[in-house]
């Protein structure tokens, strides 16, 4: 049932592995940190951190930190913290996520909420947001300090206009992709525009890893949202169809809405605005995604973005780094999970 096509022939064996490997030593000093900073005498603390932070995730936002540090010639430690601060980041934006979209599953498990409550996952996401800002500035640069605590207000505010734009139809892909940048890329970004800063890298090659991360995470949400209406549920970790369920507009709705029937953008306004949704409306929706093309209109924009971060790495000579953040690219659009 996927309908994510590969980016090109190699796409089909696009994978994350020469990643992994490259960066392999410096995160398993990562996870140590992890480890040790989501520790807590308040019992609670770990055992939700824990519950997300050990449940599959790839940790591709870290690596990308190790790996744009390692592009730019960095040979100290600060990265490594910058990074367990960046996963931390991330783990806080899901738990609170979960909360504020009511979400049941992450990830192929219940959600932290389902198990703890909503209130002690808002708070143990701001404890992972305090160790993280503890980290940063143990290491000691301000500019790096500055970068991800812009980021941290940025996916804020990305989360606030994705909450004004819930269940309106009207959204326009420009707003939301307004929300993308805010709520998703902006984290990429800082991940991989903090390396090249630690090592005092010119201008031009911090702003073209910034490039690459913010047009890498856009790309990798676009996905995302034609995986809920495209993908199979065992992959996703979640239902398909959970966007609608909840009812987010994400741009295969958009693109829907806009290039359907009256009558269609009746079942829009039902089932997302009115949040009326009766048996068979799930199948339906993705029914009519799929007629109006929607879904591979989003990963040809997906693939657009993508192109965008490939070519921003262009200055930077050919090396394993290169290569492998480049193989991301690549992995993150013809991904069916």
């Amino acid at each position: 049932m996927g309908v994510v096509v590969p980016i090109s022939e190699k796409s089909s064996e696009a994978s994350v592995d020469p990643l992994i490997g490259l960066v392999a030593a410096d995160m398993e000093r990562v996870n140590q940190t992890i480890l040790s900073r989501m520790s807590s005498e308040v019992a609670m603390i770990p055992e939700v951190a824990n519950h997300l932070i050990a449940s599959g995730g790839k940790r591709l936002r870290p690596m990308l930190t190790l790996a744009t540090a390692g592009l730019s010639g960095f040979k100290g430690d600060g990265h490594v913290k910058l990074a367990a601060s960046v996963e931390f980041m991330h783990t806080a934006t899901l738990l609170h996520d979960d909360v504020v979209d009511g979400s049941e599953m992450r990830r192929g498990k219940l959600a932290a909420r389902m198990l703890w409550g909503n209130e002690a996952s808002v708070l143990v996401g701001d404890f992972l947001l305090g160790q993280a800002f503890r980290m940063m500035v143990e290491v000691g640069s301000l500019p790096c300090l500055e970068v991800l605590s812009t980021a941290a207000t940025v996916i804020a505010e990305g989360e606030v206009m994705q909450l004004a734009a819930a269940k309106n139809t009207s959204t326009t892909e420009d707003a939301y992709l307004a929300v993308v940048r805010a709520k998703t890329a902006a984290l990429f970004a800082a991940a991989c525009e903090v390396g090249p800063i630690l090592a005092k890298r010119p201008k031009a090659e911090i702003d073209a890893c910034r490039s690459y991360g913010m047009n890498l995470g856009i790309a990798f949400q676009l996905v995302d949202d034609a995986l809920d209406y495209g993908g199979a549920a065992q992959n996703l970790g979640k239902n398909t169809g959970d966007d609608f369920r909840e009812g987010k507009i994400t741009l295969p709705v958009v693109l829907s809405f806009r290039r359907g029937s009256e009558a269609e953008r009746d079942f829009w306004r039902r089932t997302l605005e009115q949040s009326d949704i009766r048996t068979g409306d799930v199948e339906f929706a993705i029914a009519t995604i799929k007629r109006h093309k929607a879904l591979e209109a989003t990963v040809e924009r997906a693939r657009h973005y993508g192109a965008m971060a490939r070519d921003a790495l262009a200055l930077f000579p050919e090396s394993h780094h290169k290569s492998a953040l480049l193989d991301v690219v690549d992995f993150c659009v013809a991904r069916t999970h």
